[in-house]
C-alpha cells in the first residue's frame, strides 16, 4: 500500500459505486489533508451523499480504494464522525439530548455496555463545543431545527474524530445556528481536524473551504475557491449549458 502523503488523512482513489444496476460514481480521486475543509459541490443526484456513504462503508464500491491515514477506511470507522441529514435522525425517539450525543459512541462503548468516565467527558465536551450543554436533559423531539443540527454535530464530535463527513449541515438552519458551526469548523480546522462537506450553499462554500471538489458522478474539478474561475467547470458540474445565475452567484463571469 502506498504510504500517504505528508499531511494527507483521507484518500479515495479510482471509486466507482454501482447502485440498483446504475453507475452513480465512476473513477473518483479526493484528497482530504488534516486541517483542511473541502467543500463537495454538485446538483442533486451527482452522488455526494454517496461519496461520504462509501468512505463509511455503508455502500459497497466495486472498484477503486478508500484509506484514512494509509489504512482501509472501513477498518478506521472508529476516527470518523458523521452528521447526516436532519431528517434521517429518528427524533420522535424517546431520548434526552445528552443520551443522542452518547449515540455516536456505541461503536467504541460497545452494544449492552455502560458509559465509562471517558465516554461521558467526551459527550460534556461535544456539548458544550456546540453550545448545547444547557439543554442536555431535554427530549429531543422537543429540539428546533438548530438544536437538533446542533445535536447531530456533537453527536459526531463525541467520538473526538480524525476525519469530520458533514452532509448539508447548514440547510434551513437559522443564522445564529449557522455562525456558531462556521466557526466551530474553523476551529477544527486550526485543530488539525479534516473536513468533507456536501453542500448546496456555493457563495458560503466559497468563502469558508480551503478547497472545492466539483463533482457530477466523477470529479470535475478540484482546487481552491479561487483558482476555480472557469465557468466551463462549473456548467459542466451542474449539468447545464447556459445559466447565469449560477456563475453570478459564485461571481465567476463568461
Amino acid at each position: 500500500m502506498t504510504a500517504p502523503e505528508s499531511g494527507e488523512l483521507l484518500a479515495v482513489a479510482g471509486l466507482s459505486v454501482r447502485l440498483g444496476g446504475r453507475d452513480v460514481l465512476h473513477d473518483v480521486d479526493l484528497r482530504v489533508s488534516g486541517g483542511e475543509l473541502v467543500g463537495l459541490i454538485g446538483p442533486n443526484g451527482a452522488g455526494k451523499t454517496t461519496v461520504l456513504r462509501a468512505v463509511l462503508a455503508l455502500v459497497a464500491h466495486h472498484a477503486g480504494t478508500i484509506t484514512l491515514d494509509g489504512a482501509p477506511a472501513a477498518r478506521r470507522r472508529g476516527t470518523i464522525g458523521y452528521v447526516p441529514q436532519r431528517h434521517e435522525f429518528a427524533w420522535d425517539f424517546p431520548i434526552s439530548v445528552e443520551q443522542a450525543v452518547m449515540s455516536g459512541r456505541v461503536h467504541r462503548i460497545g452494544w449492552l455496555r455502560r458509559p465509562g468516565a471517558g465516554d461521558r467527558e467526551a459527550v460534556a465536551e461535544a456539548l458544550d463545543r456546540v453550545g448545547m450543554t444547557a439543554l442536555r436533559r431535554r427530549p429531543v423531539a422537543e429540539l428546533s431545527g438548530g438544536q437538533r443540527q446542533r445535536v447531530l454535530v456533537a453527536r459526531a464530535l463525541a467520538l473526538r474524530p480524525e476525519l469530520l463527513l458533514l452532509d448539508e449541515p447548514f440547510t434551513g438552519l437559522d443564522v445564529p445556528t449557522q455562525e456558531l458551526l462556521t466557526t466551530l469548523f474553523g476551529r477544527l480546522r486550526t485543530e488539525g481536524r479534516a473536513l468533507l462537506m456536501t453542500t448546496h450553499d456555493l457563495p458560503a462554500a466559497a468563502d469558508m473551504c480551503s478547497r472545492m471538489c466539483l463533482l457530477n458522478r466523477t470529479v470535475i474539478a478540484d482546487g481552491p475557491p479561487g483558482e476555480l474561475r472557469e465557468p466551463g467547470i462549473w456548467l459542466r458540474a451542474f449539468g447545464v449549458t447556459r445559466s447565469d445565475q449560477l456563475l453570478h452567484s459564485l461571481g465567476v463571469t463568461r
